[in-house]
């Protein structure tokens, strides 16, 4: 079995090689999207596609690539079609390809690669690190014979295997004789050889051995940290999304969680550059996304930040711990898209998307409102409210990643839909794409604004008696809002949600649904704030949908900035040096029976965006 990589639930690496006759680097190709494996399509399959695999699985070159499901049909979806792979690109999906699911395929026309590295060892008393030396070629396993094998030969397979150095180059079928081909004969290597394929030899099939003759190695063993080898990551559990969740990578078959002992924000940003997330952002511990099962793989991950895969890092070895299911560790990146430039607020920019190592933007060449709606709502920032063209927002510097985008608007990434491929364009800067999105609308008065400056932030109140600055507390993910339960509600939680709605101090955090019962989903349970957090979902709390609750154990807020007179028409306190439009706007709210507060925060507040 091979390593793999993943779009929907983004894994890492881009392939597994599966089927009849595979092995470690030859077999069926088929990727990981949308939580299940599809295969490819053999339109136009050749050795430039296949070469992007075999790199990107660490298995030399790409030998053959064969077609006509030459590891035996698939099963389920079909995911790619018409791949056309210059060779260079580091993965499968970053190839032109049409839209995963889009197809004119059946699976007699199932994908293969057949790599170079092609090697194992067998035989009586052999290990992982330890036995005769077997290689593939032409569909079958063959031995080596031991003319001239020495310890240089046997280090290349050592370090082929990710086996440490070599020990003892046995001969003389050490570890028993094999059967079938003896593929190689009076191998010569230097010892700094990728592949004993690499190293000089007689020519495939010629020899003038018999398996008497078979060559073994001994390895040092296998090392757990410095590999180049690819292993599979995921973020799932409870509230988690494509960019945050429990760790789990993918080990012997199965997968498995990650101890929290040591884990920490180098650790985080290395799974968050693996998964092509942006950067680290926090390093949950304690299972903030709930208890995973079965394996736990990995436990004292040790990074510097700058691995590009998490198995790279020192660690105790797989399946080496002292940890339970309660200890599990998590990232939350920033994400693969984020919204920048001149005026930006948390839902509405310059769109610009993580790839490689670096945030690069997206041209505008046939961008619209269905592409728009893809960031939105991955970002959880709600719908698409316009789609801006030419640098809204000021234009980017650095890399322009896509162009042509062509989106339905039910993708779930802005990688799903269609376009040019990652750095094909034809643009500058000054074609910028941009979004603005529906979020959590607010309105902040301010100097200098020529109307309404429009906050977007991810938290409101609602319910029955509720104000601007008091009510239910309810909170945006995944594309709906719901509540948050009083377990543990104090002033210091009330105070985050005050200052993030711009509603003075908190005077009081009500419990028990004071502002009515919400309905849907309740979100956060046990939050826990100092009172510093910009936001309540920087808060410590049980993870999103993770609670004991039920509606009537709603937590509310009441904020020291709404304030109202008897009449029930908001007081104005209206400063001395008002602009006269903002006293202009004031008279008209007054008149109107607004329930707003005009505040000198408002009033002379910097706008976030002038719209």
């Amino acid at each position: 079995l091979a390593f793999f990589g993943v779009i929907g639930t983004f894994l890492t690496c881009n392939s597994i090689l599966v089927g009849s006759g595979s092995t470690r680097c030859s077999g069926r190709v088929e990727v990981y999207y949308n939580n299940s494996w599809g295969t490819v399509c053999d339109d136009g399959w050749d050795l430039n596609d296949a070469q992007v695999v075999c790199r990107r699985l660490n298995c030399g070159t790409a030998l053959q690539a064969p077609q006509f499901a030459y590891f035996g049909q698939g099963t389920g979806q079909i995911w790619l079609d018409d791949v056309v792979c210059s060779g260079n690109e580091s993965s499968l999906t970053e190839c032109q390809h049409t839209a995963f699911g889009i197809h004119n395929c059946i699976h007699g026309e199932d994908a293969g690669v057949i790599c170079s590295d092609s090697i194992r060892l067998a035989g009586s008393g052999s290990t992982q690190c330890s036995g005769r030396v077997e290689v593939y070629l032409n569909n079958s396993w063959g031995t080596v014979c031991d003319d001239g094998w020495d310890l240089n030969d046997a280090q290349v397979v050592c370090r082929q295997l990710n086996c440490g150095t070599a020990l003892e180059a046995p001969q003389s079928a050490h570890f028993g004789a094999g059967n079938g081909q003896i593929w190689l004969d009076d191998v010569v290597c230097s010892g700094s050889e990728n592949s004993l394929t690499e190293c000089q030899h007689s020519g495939f099939g010629i020899h003038n051995c018999v398996h008497g003759e078979d060559a073994g190695i001994i390895c040092s063993g296998k090392i757990h940290f410095g590999s180049s080898e690819c292993v599979p990551i995921r973020l799932v559990g409870s509230g988690s999304t494509r960019c945050s969740g429990r760790v789990e990578i993918y080990h012997n078959n199965s997968w498995g969680t990650v101890c929290d002992d040591g884990w920490d924000i180098n650790d985080a940003e290395v799974v968050c550059r693996q998964l092509n997330c942006g950067s680290a952002l926090e390093a949950p511990h304690s299972a903030h996304f709930g208890a995973g099962t079965g394996q736990i793989w990995l436990d004292n991950v040790t990074c510097s930040g700058n691995e590009s895969s998490v198995n790279e890092c020192q660690h105790s070895g797989f399946g080496a711990h002292n940890c339970v299911h309660q200890q599990e560790a998590g990232v939350i990146c920033s994400g693969p898209n984020r919204l920048a430039g001149s005026g930006s607020t948390q839902c509405s920019g310059r769109v610009e998307i993580y790839h490689n190592n670096s945030w690069g933007t997206v041209c505008d060449d046939g961008w619209d409102l269905n592409d728009a709606e893809v960031v939105c709502r991955e970002l959880n920032c709600g719908t698409a409210l316009q789609a801006p063209h030419s640098t809204h927002f000021g234009a980017g510097t650095g890399q322009i990643w896509f162009n042509n985008v062509t989106c339905s608007g039910n993708e779930s990434s802005l990688t799903e839909c269609k376009h040019s491929g990652f750095g094909s364009n034809i643009c500058g800067h000054g074609h910028d794409a941009g979004v603005v999105c529906s979020g959590e609308k607010t309105f902040r008065y301010c100097r200098h604004c020529r109307s309404s400056c429009l906050l977007l932030i991810g938290v409101r109140l609602a319910g029955s008696g509720s104000t601007r600055c008091s009510g239910r507390v309810e909170v945006y993910h995944n594309n709906s809002w719901g509540t948050v339960c009083d377990n543990g509600w104090d002033l210091n939680d009330a105070e985050v949600v005050c200052r993030q709605l711009n509603c003075g101090a908190a005077l009081q955090a009500p419990q028990s649904a004071l502002f009515g019962a919400g309905t849907g989903h309740i979100w956060l349970d046990n939050v826990t704030c100092s009172g510093n957090e910009s936001s309540l979902t920087e808060c410590q709390h049980s993870g999103f949908g993770a609670h004991n609750c039920v509606h009537g154990q709603i937590a509310g807020v009441i904020c020291s900035g709404e304030k109202t007179s008897r009449s029930g028409v908001a007081n104005l306190r209206l400063p001395s040096r008002m602009p006269l439009f903002a006293w202009f706007h004031a008279a008209l709210m007054y008149i109107s029976k607004f329930v707003f507060v005009l505040s000198w925060q408002y009033l002379h507040g910097l706008c976030q965006t002038i719209v």
